[in-house]
């Protein structure tokens, strides 16, 4: 797979050996989330209704279980009426904007260990009730022979991936190549289409690599610092430095997107076919969701206390508190993983950008035995056509 799991976050959890807060047995519970306004439920607006342009209910999938990192989804689901279903691992609620009801409901249903560690574009050809799924475009390219799928939207324009180290033991280190430079081991999943662009550029050598990583800071933390280790910017750094007390101390670390390998992380991709079928829902729904990461960066603490509550009433041994949530809010905006386009738009994707990673992947995908479509074209993989490009985030949006 391209992009490595978020099993390491899950890992310090064991670890830690936290529990979470379960809801008891019970399969579906009602949850009324914190919003920042009173929502105005009801008949919607002209202005905002998707009622009638769209499914009753918008489906979407994510690919892991609730965090920061999925902002967009579930700052749209802050209805008042949503609907836990912990059996399932979904969370369905009016779709809000701006805090108008759009006359549809949204549904988040979560990832990972849920659907079986199912890649995103593979469970969408399963379920035909998935009308968004998180693909990178990284993924969406290994796929695209088999199973294709067209980004419409990208909330985040790079990924949180990253290489993270100990400033006491690595003074010197402040890049990727800096790292490349030094002797540093550095930890790593196996199988992992970004390892071979570094080490194909020359940026790391082959001989740093430790693919025996078993997504646990057991390694890392034993090596009293010695290793370099890839991680989440979104999550780790902060996770490492204040809730696992056998580290219980900072990390400074660079994101793999510096280097020149820098997929959209998690767009919003649909089938081909739905382009058209679903070409005025999406002529509406895309803006939305443009104008909800906006939202989110300004005000995250909303969408972050759903998140927060969904984690713990879904109880299947994911840890994510308030405090990582927070983190990653800022963390996303300050890192420019929540940010504006190339061209100054909120959510739209560059061609040659794309065109790159094709050229890219290509190579790497064959060797191992999933080859991309033949003459693949950026505009295979996306479109910019739904983004309204008036929705921007707003100069010097720090989060709160």
């Amino acid at each position: 797979m391209h992009r490595p799991s978020r099993r390491a976050v899950a890992g310090i959890a064991a670890t830690l050996s936290v529990a979470v807060a379960g809801c008891g047995s019970s399969s579906t519970t009602s949850s009324s989330a914190t919003t920042a306004a009173a929502p105005t439920t009801g008949s919607p607006t002209s202005a905002v209704s998707l009622k009638g342009v769209c499914p009753s209910t918008i489906v979407t999938q994510t690919d892991w279980d609730p965090e920061a990192d999925h902002s967009e989804l579930y700052q749209l689901a802050l209805g008042p009426n949503g609907t836990i279903d912990t059996s399932k691992k979904t969370y369905t609620a009016e779709m809000m904007v701006k805090g108008q009801d759009t006359g549809v409901k949204i549904q988040v249903r979560v990832g990972g260990p849920a659907i079986g560690y199912n890649n995103v574009d593979a469970q969408m050809y399963t379920d035909s009730s998935i009308l968004l799924g998180y693909v990178s475009t990284d993924a969406a390219i290994r796929d695209s022979s088999g199973q294709p799928t067209v980004a419409l939207v990208a909330p985040r324009q790079h990924s949180p991936l990253m290489f993270m180290w100990d400033p006491s033991k690595y003074p010197q280190l402040s890049t990727v190549a800096s790292i490349g430079q030094s002797n540093a081991k550095v930890l790593v999943e196996s199988g992992q289409a970004y390892t071979d662009y570094l080490v194909g550029k020359g940026i790391l050598k082959a001989g740093q690599l430790d693919t025996a990583y078993n997504s646990t800071p057991t390694q890392f933390v034993a090596s009293g610092g010695a290793d370099v280790q890839q991680g989440f910017a979104t999550a780790e750094p902060y996770i490492y430095a204040h809730e696992l007390p056998q580290w219980d101390k900072p990390l400074k670390y660079a994101l793999i997107s510096s280097t020149g390998y820098d997929p959209y992380a998690e767009a919003l991709a649909t089938l081909p076919a739905n382009v058209t079928k679903y070409a005025a829902c999406f002529k509406k729904l895309i803006p939305d969701i443009q104008q909800a990461q906006v939202d989110y960066a300004e005000n995250p603490g909303p969408a972050d206390a759903l998140i927060v509550k969904l984690v713990s009433a879904y109880n299947n041994g994911w840890v994510y508190d308030a405090n990582v949530a927070a983190y990653s809010a800022k963390t996303q905006v300050a890192d420019g993983i929540i940010a504006n386009g190339s061209d100054g738009v909120m959510g739209s994707q560059d061609a040659s950008r794309i065109s790159n990673l094709i050229t890219q992947l290509t190579p790497i995908d064959t060797k191992a035995g999933k080859a991309p479509k033949a003459g693949l074209s950026a505009s295979d993989l996306f479109t910019n056509q739904f983004i309204d490009t008036s929705i921007k985030l707003p100069a010097g949006t720090t989060g709160s």
